[in-house]
């Protein structure tokens, strides 16, 4: 009898024992093996394998919307766009310190950012819009005014205009656009309509034919006063239909002029030489309303409109809507396949650009004006 092979003297539990350990090496041939660097880490020694998962979800840079960090957000379906859109309008409003704020596109009317849009407000001088539209709508350049003593006893800010005297409205009118004067709206409130009450009326309802539904004037000056109000979205309505208008345009878009008694008037809207692109704009103050703006900005062929109440750090404010705004619009366009995406990044909300050019423009006289 031949002898038993060794293998077959050990115990069935040792045979199961060895076979279990002779096919584990067999299929590590075709498997991948681990081994260990110096710095002790699992690594795999494959060239043809990617790294395992860390655990963190892969995540993708959105385009459509400027406020999205550098770092992104999910990929999401279009579905989910309108929570997309809350996210990013929440991020940029915890930058922002006013209490109502709006971007528009100035040719379609597209709101491109708003938070509380239509929460009444007092509207302090941005509603001397108003009170300059109606009043080269209603007045010659030419046309003399008499200051009341009521109107000349007007609080700050003021020309300092004297009930001994006449002025022309020409000059009144770009007192109350650059200068925000208090004083020189009055006097042509009371020119046009015999009282700032009566005026104040007919504020209220050009509003209402501008598309302010829920603007209501009590002044000419924006002082504050019971009952009156407006809204960010108001103002930015009534804004970009006034600048339709040329002749309001051309003299709220100066930086400064002379009037023909010798005074010079600076304009009160910095943003024309603090942001660029700035067409015109006006900004108020009181300690009701705090700081309030409304202005327009075109850059490369885009138009917006801004408008913001209750605000604390208002160049601020504006500066970050305005460069979200753009930014938006481009992207808009992008995805609407009317220009390439921008390649400029996520936006920076706290630059500051400047506008290097000069706004000066010269004194219009003699222009025949239409009654309103």
């Amino acid at each position: 009898m031949s002898p038993i092979p060794h293998f077959f003297k050990h115990s069935s539990r040792s045979r199961v024992a060895i076979v279990c350990c002779l096919l584990l090496l067999v299929a590590g041939v075709s498997s991948p093996v681990l081994a260990r660097n110096r710095a002790n880490i699992d690594i795999i020694a494959t060239t043809h394998k990617s790294p395992p998962a860390t655990g963190a979800v892969q995540r993708t840079r959105l385009s459509d919307d400027p406020n999205a960090s550098a770092a992104s957000c999910p990929t999401e379906k279009k579905s989910e766009a309108g929570a997309r859109e809350v996210a990013f309008s929440g991020d940029l409003r915890k930058k922002l310190s006013s209490r109502s704020a709006i971007v528009m596109d100035a040719r379609t009317g597209q709101v491109l950012y708003a938070h509380e849009p239509d929460r009444p407000g007092q509207p302090a001088s941005t509603i001397k819009i108003i009170t300059g539209l109606i009043a080269i709508k209603s007045l010659r350049d030419n046309d003399l005014v008499k200051p009341s003593s009521r109107a000349a006893g007007m609080p700050r800010s003021k020309i300092y205009i004297s009930p001994k005297k006449t002025y022309a409205a020409d000059d009144l009118i770009n007192a109350v656009l650059l200068a925000s004067a208090n004083d020189a709206s009055v006097a042509l409130a009371e020119k046009v309509a015999g009282s700032e009450s009566s005026f104040a009326k007919l504020m209220t309802s050009k509003a209402r034919s501008l598309g302010a539904t829920r603007t209501q004037c009590k002044t000419a000056s924006g002082l504050t006063a019971a009952g009156q109000q407006t809204t960010a979205r108001d103002l930015a309505t009534v804004f970009n239909q006034a600048m339709q208008d040329r002749e309001f345009a051309q003299r709220i878009g100066r930086t400064k002029i002379r009037t023909r008694y010798g005074q010079v008037l600076r304009n009160h809207n910095k943003a024309l030489w603090r942001v660029e692109g700035a067409v015109g704009g006006k900004t108020g103050y009181t300690v009701a309303a705090r700081q309030t703006y409304v202005g327009k900005f075109s850059r490369d062929n885009a138009e917006l409109i801004v408008a913001l109440l209750g605000s604390e750090t208002m160049w601020s404010d504006v500066s970050r809507l305005v460069e979200y705004g753009f930014k938006r619009q481009r992207q808009l366009a992008a995805m609407n396949g009317s220009q390439p995406a921008a390649s400029d990044g996520p936006l920076a909300l706290s630059a500051t650009p400047v506008s290097l050019r000069s706004n000066s423009l010269p004194v219009l006289t003699g222009t025949n004006k239409q009654p309103l």
